[in-house]
């Protein structure tokens, strides 16, 4: 008997739903064509100093004993905020928040973040305490953008505040590459904004 399929035809879903599915990774990205991989990714890094980078280190570990990071918008507005500032800021580039985005039914919803260079795109979900599900929200939200940028190769990362991880979406290939590193915020802090800067500054090439 085949397995019925998880994403119903004529029924609607936002990028919050694949988040609340109590479905592996694998098998939902599937549904909408794409095959879900992990390994250690070699992420594009800036090798120019990031000169402001003392100066961010030291207000996250000033704030971080005095904020609880019990919500999402905790973690958001004390960890992720301030380093996606920083490097849009570096970068000159545009920074957009709650970004509303909508292919179909089965795509839309909005983006947490989207950090649009000239050359490249950056998709950052933030979740309070799960990163796998996370994870496949943002990888769902990728599949999203690839269907209206004209893009073979496009970055995203999820982020519960004080850890990061990065995915990779490969429209030629139609795989998501999960990197199986992840960054710690603040020990992290310079190879994290080292590894946004580079995204944010690399071609359209893997």
């Amino acid at each position: 008997m085949s397995k019925p399929p998880i994403l119903q035809e004529g029924q609607s879903y936002t990028f919050r739903s694949y988040f609340e599915m109590p479905y592996e990774p694998d098998e939902i990205l599937a549904e909408l064509g794409y095959a879900l991989v992990r390994s250690r990714l070699s992420l594009p890094k800036t090798t120019t100093p990031f000169e402001r980078l003392p100066e961010l280190r030291q207000r996250i570990e000033k704030i971080l004993p005095l904020v609880s990071l019990t919500s999402e918008t905790a973690r958001r507005e004390t960890l992720v905020a301030p380093v996606l500032i920083e490097v849009a800021t570096y970068c000159n580039c545009q920074l957009r928040i709650e970004y509303p985005l909508s292919v179909n039914n089965w795509l839309k919803g909005n983006l947490d973040y989207l950090l649009r260079s000239t050359q490249s795109l950056l998709v950052v979900e933030a979740k309070n305490d799960d990163m796998t599900r996370g994870f496949t929200q943002m990888a769902v939200e990728l599949i999203a953008l690839s269907k209206i940028e004209e893009q073979d190769v496009f970055y995203g990362a999820v982020t519960i505040g004080n850890a990061w991880q990065f995915g990779i979406l490969n429209v030629s290939q139609q795989q998501i590459t999960q990197d199986i590193a992840l960054y710690s915020i603040p020990d992290d802090l310079e190879e994290l904004t080292n590894t946004l800067v580079g995204i944010s500054q690399r071609k359209n090439s893997l």
